[in-house]
C-alpha cells in the first residue's frame, strides 16, 4: 500500500541481541507482550531499559528478543528473554518494570525451573489497532488524503490517555496500534474525526488488549 509507505520511518525496524555471561543459580524467563511492536521500538521500550536495570539491581540480564509474526506478517506478540537470580524479588521486579514500561493486559511472564513452567500474567495498558482500508476507497481519497494527518490528529485527539505506538502496513490495510489507559475510551475519543475523514471510512476498529 503505497500510500502509506511514509509512516515507515517513523518506527524503529531492526535489533540485534548480546549473548550473556553464564552465571549459576539462575532461571530462564520470557516476558511475552502482548504489545504490537517493532523489533527497535521493543529494544528500546523494554529490553534496554530492564537490562540496565536487572544488573543494577543485581537480579540478572536480559538475552535478547523475538517477533512472532501472523501469516499476514502482522505482529502477534514480542518476547524478551532473560535470566533471572533471587527470583523471590527478581521476577516481581520484573513484573512491576515491565509495566512501568507500558506493557498490555495480556502479557505473560512465562518461568522455566528444569522440567517445570509457570506462568504469570500482568499488564495494565489497554489497547486497540485501527484498520485503514487501502484499496477499496476511490482514488481521490488516496490522492487528496494523508495519513500522517490521521496519526497527528489521533494523537492529539488521545492527549493524556494514550497514543499510536507503532503500525503494521499489509496489502489491504494499513494498522496503527493505539495503547493507553481504557481502550472503549479511546475509541470514543477518536470515532466522531474517523466518521468525517473520508481516509477513516470502512476502517476496522479492532481490541487488541484486553484481548476479546
Amino acid at each position: 500500500m503505497g500510500l502509506f509507505s511514509i509512516i515507515v520511518n517513523t518506527f524503529g525496524c531492526s535489533r540485534s541481541s548480546s549473548t550473556p555471561t553464564p552465571t549459576p543459580n539462575r532461571i530462564e524467563v520470557t516476558a511475552r507482550l502482548n504489545h504490537k511492536l517493532l523489533p527497535l521500538d521493543r529494544g528500546k521500550r523494554y529490553e534496554d531499559p530492564l537490562n540496565d536495570e536487572l544488573k543494577k539491581s543485581g537480579f540478572g540480564e536480559t538475552d535478547g528478543g523475538g517477533t512472532m509474526l501472523e501469516k499476514s506478517k502482522e505482529v502477534e506478540f514480542i518476547d524478551v528473554e532473560m535470566f533471572l537470580t533471587q527470583t523471590d524479588k527478581s521476577i516481581p521486579f520484573v513484573i512491576e518494570r515491565l509495566e512501568s514500561y507500558g506493557a498490555p493486559k495480556g502479557s505473560k511472564l512465562i518461568i522455566r525451573e528444569g522440567d517445570k513452567k509457570r506462568e504469570i500474567p500482568f499488564g495494565k495498558v489497554e489497547g486497540f489497532g485501527v484498520y485503514l482500508d487501502g484499496v477499496n476507497l476511490p482514488d481521490e481519497v488516496y490522492k487528496t488524503c494523508d495519513v500522517n494527518l490521521v496519526m497527528k490528529e489521533f494523537d492529539t485527539l488521545l492527549k493524556g490517555h494514550g497514543s499510536i505506538q507503532s503500525y503494521w502496513q499489509g496489502q489491504t490495510e494499513t494498522a496503527l496500534y493505539i495503547y493507553g489507559d481504557d481502550a472503549e475510551l479511546m475509541k470514543n475519543l477518536i470515532a466522531e474525526y474517523m466518521t468525517t475523514y473520508p481516509l477513516c471510512k470502512g476502517a476496522r476498529v479492532v481490541t487488541l488488549a484486553p484481548k476479546p
